[in-house]
């Protein structure tokens, strides 16, 4: 019998204990051993819940148990998150999460001490959702040279992009609608600001690329500027706006992140990924272009992809599973010295000023739009757009960069 405790009864906590009792024949024979659930730790109270019978409210319970193998952690947050894995670690108890604000600030850490005890530190749940992106990462891509990640990793957001672009809503009405969903919290900013893309970005970087990739490095840009005329210019190109979370290897030995969103055309895979969903498109030498797609975030879904950890660790109770990820930093190259294309929306230039600064580009106007028009420039490094810019004089509306 391998015994586990669970921190935390909220969403994905409760889905955990769901997914082991529903599907425990099938899992304990890929685990080849019995999965019980010995505790689950929570401040609250659960009355009418089977939990109460295995709930406990003192950390120290578990941290002290020597039956107990696996810590299951799925509260969120930095703290007490980081204080109660690394104390399970050291103890020599393996440790599965979903949290990507652990994963990516003190992931090189965690995984150091667990090579250490010859026991494990997985998070296949803490990137998307129920998507088995990280176990690719891990072990089924390790002949190739990863030189892209590029992701729409949050379905809060992804759902709201999708809407404004089918409904014509501006940003504060599918915010609501997403609140009233349940799909965005009360506090939406890690959303829509792109931080929680950030971190997910960060930690798949560092998988991929073999070095720490420190989230706060990343340039982080969210939805909030985007607009219902926006959309009205992507529909006309046959574009969508999405937000992207990427990282690419450029040369042989440069890499540049960023998070932000962009226009991506049809012949992009990530084109038709709308609503809740998540996917997660990947580059390598060898195996050129694959997709992973999926439930991004849910109850079960990621309760799914935590239990697939437990299996994996109860397979290796005391055996380190190797990872390609170290604690040397991942540096990256200046923004200004990224190449891509831009979509800009400018009023009061005119189309011989913007040809004469930017030479050739494409010219989009709207018959609903009067007195402005877009144009999308050819490929050009980040500060060179700068440049050019500035000689516009402030007539620049928006700019969204465009996938290629």
């Amino acid at each position: 019998m391998i015994n586990i405790a669970v921190l935390g009864y909220g969403t994905v906590g409760s889905g955990v204990v769901e997914v082991i009792n529903t599907n425990h024949k099938s899992i304990n024979k890929r685990a080849g051993a019995e999965i019980n659930i010995k505790y689950v730790l929570d401040l609250r109270e659960f009355p009418g819940d089977p939990v109460q019978e295995i709930l406990v409210h003192d950390y120290e319970i578990i941290a002290n148990d020597p039956e107990v193998d696996i810590v299951v952690e799925v509260m969120g947050g930095i703290e007490p998150a980081y204080t109660f894995v690394k104390r399970a670690l050291e103890a020599g108890k393996s440790v599965c999460t979903s949290n990507k604000a652990l994963v990516a600030k003190h992931g090189p850490e965690l995984m150091e001490i667990a090579r250490e005890k010859d026991i494990n530190f997985l998070f296949e749940a803490s990137c998307g959702g129920g998507i088995p992106i990280i176990r690719a990462l891990n072990s089924s891509l390790t002949a190739d040279e990863i030189d892209e990640i590029t992701g729409i990793l949050n379905g809060t957001t992804n759902y709201m992009l999708y809407k404004m672009s089918t409904e014509g809503s501006d940003f504060n009405s599918v915010l609501k609608e997403a609140q009233e969903k349940g799909y965005a919290e009360a506090d939406p900013t890690a959303d829509v600001e792109g931080y929680d893309a950030c971190r997910k970005i960060a930690i798949l970087s560092s998988l991929a690329y073999g070095k720490f990739l420190n989230y706060e490095n990343i340039y982080t840009e969210g939805i909030t500027k985007i607009t219902p005329e926006d959309m009205a210019y992507a529909a006309d190109l046959g574009m969508s706006v999405k937000l992207l979370a990427t990282s690419r290897k450029v040369g042989s030995d440069a890499f540049y992140a960023m998070v932000a969103p962009f226009l991506v055309g049809k012949s992009s895979p990530l084109y038709s990924v709308n609503d809740v969903f998540n996917a997660v498109f990947v580059h390598g030498n060898v195996l050129g272009d694959a997709m992973f797609y999926g439930s991004g975030a849910g109850k079960l879904p990621t309760a799914s992809a935590v239990v697939a950890d437990v299996v994996d660790e109860a397979k290796h109770l005391h055996r380190n599973i190797m990872t390609n990820w170290t604690s040397r930093p991942l540096e990256l190259m200046d923004l200004d010295e990224v190449e891509g294309r831009f979509f800009v929306r400018v009023k009061g230039a005119t189309v011989e000023q913007v040809q004469d600064i930017f030479g050739d580009t494409q010219i989009v106007n709207l018959k609903q739009l009067p007195g402005e028009f877009a144009f999308i420039t050819s490929s050009m490094k980040q500060g060179e757009y700068q440049a050019k810019v500035e000689k516009l004089n402030g007539k620049v509306i928006t700019m969204i960069r465009v996938k290629d």
